[in-house]
């Protein structure tokens, strides 16, 4: 089987790239550290909804055990979309935004 990426012989058998496309693609990912607050902001929303203030309205407390629930699925949804958007992206060449630190004073 060849890789989807560069048509090498040996392939991985989650996504079908070889091992050194695997390996860029996880280098050129990391440079931006930014997509981890979109999923964390997201299932934060979700459990703080559901899980605290249903409750405080007058739902059971049930309620808030769904909430905490509903929170993690959101963030491993958005996780799960992200990474394959930036999948797709690696794929076109197309260039992220790399995550900014400020330089010291």
């Amino acid at each position: 089987m060849t890789c989807k990426r560069c048509q090498a012989d040996t392939t991985l058998a989650r996504t079908g790239w070889c091992g050194d496309c695997e390996l860029a693609f996880d280098a050129w990912n990391r440079r931006n550290a930014s997509d981890i607050i979109v999923s964390v902001l997201g299932g934060m929303l979700a459990m703080i909804s559901i899980g605290v203030v249903l409750p405080m309205l007058g739902f059971s407390w049930i309620v808030a055990t769904g909430g905490a629930f509903a929170g993690f699925g959101s963030i491993l949804a958005t996780q799960r979309a992200l990474g394959r958007r930036r999948r797709r992206q690696f794929l076109a060449g197309g260039a992220i935004p790399r995550a900014y630190l400020p330089a010291p004073k």
